[in-house]
């Protein structure tokens, strides 16, 4: 591969997602890798933002009923422009709470500990409001998390075996919650195997696709997934705080909400106002509160654009840009101690590049300063993610020559080796 930037232009003038880019809010001077913790405004996720504005606007608590985007029905609406994004039938998907949230909701349905089966199986590696959602439930069933929350160990620090999760499956598992994509090393799991390997023992599982959804095709239903949850700020683009997202299984529409609210309800009966729950009969059963309409808004935006240009290839684009960094730290980089801990292999390398060096975190203020903006993951991470609707090769290429320039020059050793409040 040449690694002089003839070749990222040529890969640039060949990139067919090139005309997207122009759509998005770019800052001049600032090559931004960060978005798999937030995604860049689009033009058309501030317009779907005025629609709605205009909407209550025009027509007040009407609103709710009436405009281009009836309020009362949006949730339900985004759910069926996300479902094609995990392989889901559109009654199975519903744009509702947060990650946390929807993870609590789908724990109090889902686990039911009943004789041996008590515990709960997640990993070590999982991001740290996963956990405390389980312990909490756990300790609401009255079970000491230490002995009822199981989590598979990682050999390496970064990434999980398949073999080592399925061996955890023992009979006294009731519930498996495990990340499709691990915030850190961007591994992908493969859901379909481990999906399959739960339901032979009789296991429930579900998964958080915080790190997956929008970067990676999935096929939850083909799967036979029970549920997951996700956000919508990073790979999907829908802004800060935007409306989380869950996935259940059409087989499950008969199990009552663990956590029941007001729209939880069956829409037909909602207003009828009587004190027993008559809950929905499809994944809008596991909503609670009033949908958040401002916040769910830029998604009818951000949904659109990637509807229009298919996950399929957007992984396509993602892979490659990934790789070409990849390649580009190997040849220029060799020498000042990155270590790449993130899967080489296309089939399970998510959206970001995962690189580790014991001064990560000065390195990061570094870059930051320069006009890049990475990610700093506790204890030695840096995370990079070229996503494929807005990032170039050339930017890739200009990243990689300026972290060299940083590291030979050790202009990163003028700030402290420390996070910053938010990493």
């Amino acid at each position: 591969m040449k690694t002089d930037i003839s070749e990222a232009r040529r890969l640039d003038n060949q990139d067919p997602l090139s005309k997207y880019r122009q759509e998005f809010y770019i800052t001049r001077d600032q090559i931004y890798l960060d978005g798999n913790s937030l995604g860049l405004l689009s033009t058309r996720a501030e317009a779907a933002i005025h629609n709605l504005l205009g909407s209550w606007k025009q027509h007040g608590i009407n609103g709710w009923t009436e405009g281009e985007h009836p309020w009362f029905y949006l949730s339900e609406k985004l759910g069926a422009m996300t479902a094609p994004l995990i392989g889901a039938r559109t009654e199975e998907v519903i744009i509702t709470g947060s990650t946390t949230t929807n993870l609590h909701q789908l724990t109090a349905s889902f686990f039911q500990p009943e004789g041996k089966r008590t515990k709960i199986l997640a990993d070590e590696l999982n991001f740290p409001s996963d956990i405390y959602a389980l312990q909490s439930q756990l300790q609401l069933k009255g079970l000491d998390p230490t002995d009822h929350l199981v989590q598979v160990q990682s050999t390496d620090g970064n990434t999980l075996q398949t073999s080592a999760i399925i061996d955890a499956m023992s009979e006294e598992i009731a519930l498996i919650i495990l990340p499709g994509g691990l915030y850190r090393s961007g591994q992908i799991l493969d859901m379909e195997k481990i999906t399959k390997e739960a339901h032979q023992r009789d296991i429930l599982i579900g998964f958080d696709l915080c790190h997956s959804i929008g970067a990676i095709p999935h096929q939850l239903s083909d799967w036979g997934v029970d549920f997951a949850v996700w956000c919508t700020y990073k790979h999907l683009n829908g802004g800060p705080g935007s409306v989380g997202g869950l996935y259940v299984n059409k087989k499950h529409f008969n199990r009552k909400p663990g956590l029941a609210g007001w729209f939880s309800s069956d829409k037909a009966k909602q207003f009828d106002m009587e004190h027993s729950l008559s809950p929905a009969n499809n994944a809008g059963a596991y909503q609670i509160g009033t949908p958040h309409v401002l916040s769910a808004a830029p998604l009818l935006g951000s949904l659109e654009m990637i509807s229009e240009v298919g996950i399929e290839a957007i992984r396509e684009k993602s892979l490659q840009l990934t790789a070409y960094l990849m390649e580009l730290i190997d040849k220029e980089l060799p020498e000042y101690g990155f270590t790449i801990a993130s899967p080489r292999s296309d089939s399970i390398r998510g959206g970001h590049v995962y690189l580790e060096h014991k001064e990560a975190a000065r390195i990061c203020k570094a870059l930051k300063a320069n006009g890049v903006i990475p990610d700093f993951r506790k204890p030695n991470g840096i995370r990079l993610a070229p996503v494929a609707l807005y990032n170039t090769y050339t930017e890739v290429w200009q990243m990689v020559q300026l972290l060299q320039s940083i590291m030979k020059e050790e202009s990163y050793k003028v700030y402290e080796n420390k996070r910053g409040v938010i990493a």
